[in-house]
């Protein structure tokens, strides 16, 4: 069933034919490249001093290493958006990439211009298990730099924004799922001590600023242009 405004047959992609119409929004992706680059750049090449981003409330909010599970699941939640997107609506696909783009561009940017870092993580666990042994490990492999705005914030919306946005996902029960697992990812950020209360409201302001350039306005000009 058709959902978008076309269903590319991906089994006829072939190198000549992948700037065609029904291919050619798989350039998008290339965005992945440019920004994971970009990244690691700035957090392993670039060395520079750090602002340290705090808020009263993060010495509130309790560790608690069960929040590991849905920290990790964002991976799998962009993941899931962009293979049904590719596969059922083109459009929205396009969209989630418009809003990825703009809104991860600008992350990168701030990090740029404004290296932050947290320093909220604990040197011991109350606990020992296999989710604290997880934590330890994303320790390791993730820095504590460069967290304002969260990315797991900006991500997690825009895994909602275009379900709430895709015809076959914005039925309530879906709604209402993507919104919990919204929710859970941004709460795990600041429960495994990731992130300060201050990365996750500039990642929602930031979020909220660039919607309508991806949600918005596209809809406006496509109806113009009809």
């Amino acid at each position: 069933m058709q959902v978008g405004d076309f269903l590319p047959d991906y089994r006829k992609l072939r190198f000549n034919n992948i700037t065609s119409k029904d291919f050619r929004h798989l350039f998008l992706l290339l965005f992945w490249v440019f920004y994971l680059l970009s990244f690691f750049v700035l957090e392993r090449i670039v060395v520079t001093e750090y602002t340290p981003i705090y808020s009263r409330l993060d010495d509130i909010i309790p560790f608690c290493e069960f929040f590991i599970i849905p920290y990790v699941f964002w991976y799998l939640y962009l993941v899931i958006i962009h293979l049904y997107t590719l596969k059922n609506d083109i459009e929205s696909f396009e969209k989630l990439m418009y809003f990825l783009i703009l809104s991860f561009g600008i992350a990168t940017v701030v990090f740029a211009v404004f290296p932050n870092e947290q320093n909220l993580r604990p040197t011991e666990f109350m606990r020992d298990n296999i989710f604290t042994d997880t934590v330890k490990f994303l320790y390791v492999i993730d820095t504590n730099t460069n967290v304002c705005p969260s990315l797991h914030v900006v991500g997690s919306l825009a895994v909602l924004f275009t379900a709430w946005n895709t015809k076959g996902l914005n039925k309530p029960l879906y709604r209402i799922i993507f919104l919990i697992c919204a929710v859970l990812i941004i709460l795990s950020t600041v429960f495994l001590k990731q992130h300060s209360v201050v990365d996750i409201f500039a990642g929602i302001l930031l979020s909220i600023a660039v919607y309508p350039f991806a949600f918005i306005i596209p809809n406006k000009l496509k109806r113009k242009a009809m």
